[in-house]
């Protein structure tokens, strides 16, 4: 298994919000998890810390490399129910952080299964010599325009309120996170993103970049062009491959 990541302040912002974790959790499992903070003054960079720390300590506490795919789906679920309780107490209970909250997605990769979870507009995405897909929804206003057949695709990407998210880890007492389940039979790259990266990257660019090359040097070649773009927000990226 091959691991890279890479998170960057960007070129507009006074503080990196986002945050990542990636890991190996077994001979032939890994996991990461990137996380973008929303909140004024720290409370944005506390959201992501608390959940990246809940998901990921939680998850690799509680792996283990012989459960059943029912097994995997249950902590990965609970691990973001526990992130959301703890960032939500927090918010409630600090003045200064009220209304903060964080985007989360987790991936798990045991051999050739891939096992996503996700909440707001952080992307995963999986690679394969066929080409690029992406594997979760995005939480945004736009997006259920969209899917309501309201926006159409090409008005959906440009759209000015398209970075407004419909749900978030904190936010709410509760909350509703997308889960998904992949085997390939072939060589396959995942990759997680804020979207302070994938804004300024199409999928081409990404796939070209990154599926068959250097992870490292896939991570920062990305990096560097969403920079180069205008780097307007932060910027994060996790790769798994097998």
């Amino acid at each position: 298994m091959f691991l890279a990541y890479k998170s960057d302040i960007g070129q507009k912002r006074n503080e990196n919000q986002d945050r990542v974790r990636v890991g190996m959790i077994g001979d032939d499992s890994a996991l990461a998890v990137v996380c973008d903070g929303m909140g004024g003054a720290n409370s944005g960079s506390l959201a992501s810390e608390i959940a990246i720390n809940a998901v990921y300590d939680k998850i690799a506490g509680g792996y283990r490399e012989n459960a059943d795919e029912n097994s995997i789906r249950n902590l990965l679920l609970t691990s973001v129910s526990a992130a959301n309780a703890l960032v939500y107490q927090e918010s409630v209970g600090n003045e200064e952080n009220k209304g903060m909250g964080t985007t989360c997605v987790v991936a798990l990769v045991r051999g050739r299964q891939v096992f996503v979870a996700n909440v707001g507009d952080s992307r995963a995405y999986l690679m394969t010599e066929k080409g690029i897909d992406q594997i979760t929804n995005d939480h945004t206003l736009v997006e259920m325009l969209y899917e309501q057949g309201q926006l159409s695709r090409e008005e959906a990407d440009s759209h000015y309120m398209k970075n407004v998210i419909t749900k978030a880890i904190g936010v709410e007492k509760d909350v509703e996170t997308d889960y998904f389940e992949l085997e390939n039979d072939c060589n396959f790259t995942i990759l997680l993103c804020s979207d302070g990266l994938y804004n300024y990257c199409d999928n081409q660019l990404l796939y070209d970049t990154v599926f068959g090359q250097n992870l490292d040097e896939a991570a920062s070649k990305l990096v560097a062009h969403a920079n180069l773009e205008g780097g307007k927000d932060n910027i994060t990226i996790a790769l798994l491959a097998n």
